[in-house]
């Protein structure tokens, strides 16, 4: 739900706030701070650190305006500038969230750390340290954030397109399916009303015997039948609904009530005795307790034994028949056999060759199966295999190619049916198979390019970092050179002097090598101000390090000592 925080969000945001909160104590304690000022600290880095998804823009410029002052929230910027590249929507927002905060995080180092005479190197450090803890982590971020919006972008319209596809597609079967429907019925309507007619005026006939005058209502029947499921068919193809019959029924054949075959396992017994009615020797039997069948099965159960009968006829005439309809407790199985020919075989029968292939493929597309060979006992056996529920719905494929996948596409499947589209979770996997893809050579040019724009931009970044880091160290070294003097010099200056002779031979010491120098040696002058400055000369002692400090009182040099401390942990 929006705004609900779940059990994994929550765990994940303390075990952030705590980790950063002992990153913020210890780096106070580091520079110098102790006491209630490192739970101060900790305790507003933490709160900071909750609250840095609400309010973005408000977290990152204070807590850029407090890290002067409080050097521990230092590791905060880092998680500041991440988060506010992509919890601060609007572009100008973001833009001015973070000149606000370059502002005053720059303008406050100058602030703490005052000297006119070196402000364009503090200002420029202190720059070099706010792209690389802030902006940085910023920019990264957002990029990352738009174009994982560009990519659901692009699902949700692959999905749309899938649904116009299939929209398309169905406008198409129904133009299909209409020109079908006409020309069956100008065809097939035809001819079956003529055969109707000439076997109803034969069938009154009074030359024939009662025997042809039976045979010839069978071919009636069978025509006017056939005219049934024509009219049902075409209505189905035209408009998806079988189509009514308002005229009254003709007499219809054995086993049918309703005036046109009932095409389902009812029905496979008006099939049976149609077929005796006409000679042939045709035996039915159940086995099992009956069970319904979807729809689709219960058609597909119909067909097969119509075809395999029609298959009879033409190639058996004459050949016993046995139709066994069997309820197995996980599938119905349907089987028509039939014996040798009388004549022997059958030469010349007009024949399609793909009705079996037909009944295999009606049996796939309802979840069952269809065989059809020769028996055991020269004869011929059809036997299908059928569910009793419906079959699964076969999802639709992408509209894209698989290896494509729109180069970060959710691997979930699409949903087609007008729902969201749901995406997972960013799959770090991606940028690799775009590597992979892009080695391959992609296809086209523009693939090559993006890879050598991306490796350029990647060149470009490497360097600035090796640029800044080359500025940074030069001027590293030379703020530590600003907190050291020799032995010579501090043993040139002497006491009584005024303290701007002596400020002057002095470098100024207000640098990272004396950072937490202050408190150590001696105890100092009431009153009195002190520089304390390294020695370059490490000493003979590798636990210890040499210290000079000088102490001013009333404009002059009242004090100089000459100290070891402990040596510090770098």
């Amino acid at each position: 739900m929006p705004g609900h925080w779940s059990r994994r969000r929550i765990t994940g945001e303390v075990a952030l706030a705590v980790v950063v909160a002992l990153l913020a104590a210890g780096s106070e304690e580091l520079l110098g701070g102790e006491g209630g000022r490192l739970a101060a600290v900790a305790a507003g880095a933490a709160v900071l650190s909750l609250l840095r998804r609400r309010l973005p823009a408000g977290v990152l410029v204070l807590t850029a305006g407090l890290a002067p002052f409080l050097p521990g929230l230092g590791p905060l910027l880092i998680v500041l500038g991440w988060s506010s590249g992509r919890y601060v929507a609007s572009p100008g927002r973001a833009l001015a969230a973070f000149v606000a905060a370059f502002v005053l995080n720059v303008g406050g180092t100058l602030l703490e750390t005052w000297d006119r005479h070196r402000l364009l190197t503090v200002a420029f450090m202190a720059t070099l340290y706010y792209l690389g803890t802030t902006l940085a982590p910023g920019l990264a971020h957002r990029y990352w954030t738009q174009r994982r919006t560009l990519l659901h972008a692009l699902q949700e319209r692959n999905a749309q397109l899938l649904r116009e596809r299939k929209m398309v597609a169905w406008q198409a079967r129904l133009r299909e399916r209409q020109r079908i429907a006409q020309d069956m019925h100008d065809s097939l309507g035809h001819q079956l009303a003529l055969i109707a007619v000439h076997t109803g005026a034969l069938e009154v006939d009074r030359e024939l015997g009662e025997r042809q005058r039976e045979v010839v209502g069978v071919l009636r029947n069978a025509s006017v039948t056939a005219m049934h499921e024509l009219r049902e068919v075409v209505g189905i193809l035209r408009d998806g609904v079988a189509a009514e019959d308002g005229a009254p029924s003709a007499p219809a054949p054995a086993g049918d009530e309703t005036g046109r075959a009932a095409r389902g396992t009812a029905g496979i017994e008006g099939l049976v005795a149609a077929a005796r009615a006409a000679g042939t020797s045709v035996g039915l039997r159940r086995l099992g307790e009956e069970r319904p069948l979807a729809p689709a099965a219960d058609h597909a159960a119909y067909r097969i034994v119509q075809e395999a009968l029609t298959n009879a006829y033409k190639h058996a005439p004459g050949a016993p028949i046995g139709v066994e309809l069997r309820y197995e407790p996980d599938t119905f199985v349907v089987e028509i056999v039939n014996g040798e020919p009388v004549d022997g075989p059958v030469k010349d029968v007009v024949s399609g060759g793909q009705g079996l292939a037909g009944l295999a493929e009606r049996a796939r597309l309802v979840g069952g199966m269809c065989h059809a060979g020769p028996a055991d006992d020269g004869g011929f056996r059809v036997a299908g295999m059928l569910p009793y529920g419906a079959a699964p719905v076969a999802e639709a494929a992408p509209l894209v190619d698989a290896a494509d996948d729109f180069r970060q596409q959710t691997t979930k499947p699409l949903v087609g049916d007008g729902r969201p589209v749901a995406v997972g979770p960013a799959d770090w996997t991606y940028t690799e198979r775009e590597l992979a893809m892009a080695v391959r050579g992609g296809r086209g040019r523009s693939t090559g390019g993006a890879v050598a724009l991306g490796c350029g931009i990647a060149f470009a970044a490497l360097v600035l970092l090796v640029v800044a880091g080359g500025f940074g160290l030069y001027f590293l070294m030379g703020s530590v050179k600003d907190g050291m003097i020799d032995p010579a010099q501090y043993e040139a200056v002497e006491v009584g002097m005024t303290e701007k002779e002596v400020r002057d031979q002095l470098p100024p010491g207000d640098t990272m090598a004396t950072a937490g120098l202050d408190g150590t040696g001696p105890a100092r002058p009431t009153g009195a101000s002190c520089l304390v400055l390294m020695s370059s000369d490490m000493g003979d002692i590798d636990d210890e390090e040499p210290v000079f400090r000088f102490c001013f009182k009333d404009g002059k040099l009242i004090e100089k000592k000459s100290y070891s401390v402990e040596q510090r942990q770098s």
